[in-house]
């Protein structure tokens, strides 16, 4: 009996727990309550804190790949989808059949406003590079810029799978935490003056020109980058069912089963990939900081060349709408309208600001397409 409660607490989690697996669970606790309490993104930010503390319990084997015959832990399989880049383009039939490219459509200006924030991958990619990281995980860091998780995936997948983990959670984090990295940012680049402008209504667009734009911008991103296609392709594929009014139960199941499904599995799985070992040395912790700094710059970016629109067309464009210009939809969007409401709550900018908003979306495929081509 004595040898059986011997061997029963030295199995426990208890005795093999060590500092750095302390440290992360405090961390992933930290994540859920912002997630739970605060409410910060909590569809991205309590799977992937969940994930984090499941990877960081002693002993368990969750994340353990088959070994000796045995199979491995549950997280591992789940892991196969973000390491062979499956779940990301699926997500993004989910998040096209999700998306209202109407605003976008109706200014196609604001077009602009989302490529100014893809500043905030090519300034960090320069800055890594003289940090002293190779190509291929200059692009890998520098992707967390564009604000768009399974973007980050997929090009990490394919040009430094090894920086995955860390990668992924710096992607996922910042964008659950855009309401509080981007206001700071956004007023100290714009005067009280600017941030008050209200902006003239958008025009109606019309079905027929919705049913082309997802066709027309699949053959024309697929023709000009081909790596960008599985991306590209699959969101433009999801607002198809969305838009051509004869796939309802296709765009249904895209937009809740499938996409819902998919983020669970996703957020696990990224989650898990933030273990003691793998996560608390540091050019994690390096990598981490870059990506803070390449998400503000796509942030700034958007927000100065809004700027520059406001002068371009005497006060009519509210330069608050270019922050939107990150991928994380609709969270930069909201925020847009949050911040421009605090000085003026009549002032309505949610729709304005998802026009750059999509574009990001576009923009960040289109710039992991590059990343792709020139690097992979």
């Amino acid at each position: 009996m004595e040898a059986f409660f011997s061997h029963f607490i030295s199995s426990t989690g208890f005795i093999a727990m060590t500092w750095g697996q302390l440290i992360m669970l405090t961390v992933s606790c930290i994540l859920l309550y912002l997630g739970i309490v605060k409410e910060y993104e909590p569809l991205l930010l309590v799977p992937i804190a969940f994930g984090m503390l499941l990877a960081n319990l002693p002993a368990s084997g969750i994340t353990d790949g088959p070994k000796d015959g045995l199979v491995g832990g549950l997280i591992y399989y789940l892991y196969q989808g973000v390491k062979l880049g499956i779940y990301p383009p699926l997500i993004f039939l989910g998040i096209g059949a999700m998306t209202d490219f109407g605003p976008l459509i109706a200014n196609p200006w604001s077009l602009l406003l989302g490529a100014a924030a893809q500043l905030g991958i090519f300034i960090p990619f320069i800055l890594a590079f003289y940090l002293g990281f190779d190509l291929k995980s200059c692009g890998s860091i520098a992707i967390i810029g564009g604000a768009d998780g399974p973007t980050a995936i997929y090009v990490t997948s394919r040009l430094k799978p090894e920086l995955l983990g860390p990668i992924a959670i710096a992607a996922y984090s910042y964008m659950a935490l855009v309401p509080l990295i981007q206001p700071p940012i956004m007023k100290a680049l714009t005067t009280k003056k600017e941030r008050l402008v209200k902006m003239a209504q958008l025009r109606e667009v019309s079905k027929a020109e919705r049913v082309v734009f997802p066709i027309l911008v699949t053959i024309l991103i697929g023709l000009l980058l081909p790596a960008a296609v599985p991306l590209v392709g699959s969101l433009m594929l999801g607002n198809l069912f969305r838009e051509s009014g004869v796939t309802e139960r296709l765009s249904d199941t895209a937009q809740h089963a499938l996409i819902n499904t998919l983020t669970i599995f996703l957020g696990v799985s990224v989650g898990s990939t933030a273990s003691a070992a793998r996560f608390l040395n540091p050019q994690t912790l390096m990598i981490i900081g870059l990506g803070l700094f390449a998400f503000a710059s796509g942030t700034a970016g958007g927000v100065i060349f809004g700027k520059i629109m406001y002068w371009v067309t005497k006060g009519k464009v509210n330069p608050l709408i270019g922050s939107a210009g990150v991928s994380a939809v609709p969270m930069a969007a909201r925020v847009s309208q949050v911040v421009g409401s605090k000085e003026d709550p009549t002032n309505f900018l949610l729709m304005h600001a998802m026009g750059p908003n999509v574009a990001g979306v576009i923009g960040s495929a289109v710039a992991a397409g590059v990343l792709l081509t020139v690097l992979g």
